[in-house]
């Protein structure tokens, strides 16, 4: 079974759901490991000392579809702002959906000399069982300063080729948000915002 790739998002949410969604990620990748998942990271653009907007966040082991179904929709997180002190709102939103990677055909065009390859070991489930090859791939796209990394595969041309395809699912993403923020002022994504209709709720 191939890996599951979550999009954690806070749409167009102020900078304390960054901090929610970066305290979503540990949440997750805390409970994958425990029961025996791999986990990847994957950023999106321009993260600052808060967290990123948005992150792939991809699952990979038997228990991975009972993790991604417990959090797929809205996830509340309740806390001060430590940011902005005097604030009174306290409750702060992010959105879950599971994404597929692009159709062959449909994909993002990307110029192969913007992308940077590294190899690295690939581990097993939480991080145990280390490789004795170098077949996990993380690829850096230069124009937009995306990081994604692919370990599924036993092969690392295999894996090239999910690494690309998981770039390609943010471009995706990020390209929808921009046209559809230029013809309604506001993130798709953020529509998935359900604001008191949350599946997981948190307090930091």
């Amino acid at each position: 079974m191939s890996a599951i790739d979550l999009l954690i998002t806070s749409g167009n949410g102020p900078v304390e759901c960054r901090i929610a969604v970066s305290a979503l990620l540990r949440i997750l990748e805390r409970e994958a490991v425990q029961q025996g998942c791999s986990v990847d990271t994957s950023l999106g653009p321009m993260p600052d000392q808060h967290g990123a907007k948005s992150a792939i966040f991809s699952i990979d082991g038997s228990a991975a579809e009972q993790i991604a179904a417990g959090y797929c929709g809205t996830v509340r997180f309740t806390f001060k702002s430590p940011v902005r002190p005097g604030h009174k709102r306290q409750n702060w939103y992010v959105a879950v959906r599971r994404i597929d990677l692009v159709p062959e055909g449909h994909e993002v065009a990307i110029n192969p000399a913007d992308l940077h390859f590294e190899t690295l070991r690939a581990g097993g489930p939480g991080g145990q069982h280390q490789n004795t090859t170098d077949s996990a791939v993380r690829v850096l796209h230069r124009p937009s300063g995306l990081v994604v990394t692919a370990r599924d595969e036993r092969s690392q041309h295999r894996n090239k080729a999910l690494a690309i395809q998981r770039l390609q699912a943010m471009l995706q993403d990020i390209e929808a948000e921009k046209q559809e923020a230029a013809k309604a002022g506001r993130f798709v994504a953020n529509r998935t915002i359900e604001r008191g209709n949350e599946v997981k709720a948190f307090k930091l």
